[in-house]
């Protein structure tokens, strides 16, 4: 809904903070809000959510998840609240709390990594892919972005891969020790996060050498003038994997589309798979793909990568499928065709091939360079602020605009907020 609380009087906003990002953001975007003269309110439902926040305004919920659904409607009543805040709308008690914020017209506000990272954060109203608002008519687009200015892609902000470790550490470790101060707590993941950090302490190691093999391959596959298509593998635990694509896991993905490049691609083709470079190693996905490639005759055409320079691959490549990573925006932006198989902001007449996957493999559709600019104006004025999670200064900026955004209810604007229902989301397939 376009309404909410509080949009047609001056009142003072209230906002509520579920959970986010492991990071400093929403802390430092509720105190910009207080700052303004909002009022802010954190529910936090585990040690971590207690821990990042360090602020006023949070009460503790310690229910269980069946008791969730009358606990937030209550607080969303007896505080008058105007606008929600959370990273991850798919969590299940994010989707309960979200269905019981349009009940009461309170307005849904998402933060995630940015479309155009690394130096970018993504702010949605409702949330993103089979949730999004952002348009899917080419015309709206153009028409949208005919007075907007190219994107600064200059980048600002950095963050360590050690930085968003130790968020990350600090953020789970209390809630997988202090689970007793919040007992009836369900997590979202579906690996334990003990587990997770011990994969990464198995992969990490090896990860120089790794990355050097996949440079390698890198410099062979162009130096040899290979033709070949890129895939990049998403997490296992993404929900735009989980809840916004017809996969019930990546292996599914995988299957089908071996099988598809098995049946239809040229003798000559080639495809390179590139592992996640946040992958926990929790999968053996090297072992997975290398048998899947033999079954269907394909051992010296399929190329994994645990590593190596993405954008380098790219512009060598005929194209790149997917199931709706937002790598597939750096092919985009450098004129590549990308086939997506789930749901994905990109998809779009004109930019992603709407045709079937099998013919991508030798009739792949180039996208419109007149759209494609657009929609990257479009995307950038209306749904991403710069900045990022884990650094200091990324932090800050983010929830500078954020907050900025928030106060004068111009997220998704301008003209990326389209009223009616968002895109279909995605049935499940079976995939033999």
């Amino acid at each position: 809904m376009a309404g909410g609380k509080g949009e047609a009087d001056d009142s003072p906003q209230v906002f509520l903070f579920l959970q986010g990002p492991s990071s400093p953001l929403f802390a430092e975007t509720a105190r910009m809000l207080r700052a303004a003269g909002s009022r802010c309110i954190r529910i936090n439902l585990n040690a971590g959510d207690w821990i990042s926040w360090r602020a006023a305004g949070a009460v503790n919920y310690r229910g269980n998840f069946a008791g969730w659904r009358d606990y937030v409607r209550g607080r969303i009543e007896a505080d008058n609240v105007t606008d929600m805040i959370l990273h991850g709308e798919e969590r299940p008690y994010h989707r309960v709390a979200i269905e019981e914020a349009r009940r009461s017209g309170v307005r849904v506000n998402v933060v995630e990594m940015g479309y155009l990272r690394p130096d970018w954060v993504t702010l949605e109203r409702d949330g993103l892919s089979s949730n999004s608002h952002f348009p899917t008519d080419p015309a709206h687009i153009v028409d949208a972005a005919s007075n907007l200015p190219e994107p600064d892609w200059t980048r600002r902000f950095s963050q360590t891969f050690l930085a968003e470790a130790l968020y990350d550490l600090v953020y789970y470790l209390p809630t997988v020790l202090l689970w007793f101060l919040y007992p009836g707590y369900r997590r979202h993941g579906l690996y334990h996060p003990l587990m997770e950090y011990a994969g990464w302490l198995r992969r990490l190691p090896a990860s120089g050498t790794k990355s050097r093999e996949a440079e390698g391959l890198i410099e062979e596959l162009i130096a040899g003038d290979k033709r070949f298509f890129v895939y990049p593998l998403q997490l296992q635990t993404d929900y735009q994997l989980r809840s916004h694509s017809p996969f019930h896991q990546q292996q599914d993905a995988i299957r089908l589309i071996l099988r598809s490049f098995a049946k239809n691609a040229a003798p000559w083709t080639e495809l390179v798979i590139k592992l996640h470079p946040l992958d926990s190693g929790l999968v053996n996905w090297r072992a997975y793909i290398n048998r899947i490639s033999a079954a269907y005759g394909l051992s010296s055409r399929v190329h994994f990568l645990d590593g190596g320079n993405l954008d380098r691959l790219i512009v060598a490549s005929q194209g790149m499928v997917t199931v709706n990573s937002t790598a597939a925006l750096s092919a985009l932006r450098v004129g590549k065709p990308v086939k997506v198989l789930g749901t994905a902001v990109y998809d779009i007449e004109g930019l992603g091939d709407q045709g079937p996957l099998d013919r991508f493999w030798t009739r792949p559709a180039q996208p419109s360079a007149e759209l494609c600019a657009a929609f990257f104006k479009l995307l950038a004025a209306a749904v991403q602020v710069r900045g990022n999670f884990c650094s200091k200064e990324g932090a800050k900026s983010a929830a500078e605009q954020i907050a900025k955004r928030l106060l004068s209810r111009t997220v998704n604007l301008p003209g990326a907020y389209i009223e009616p229902a968002p895109r279909q989301r995605p049935s499940k397939i079976s995939i033999p």
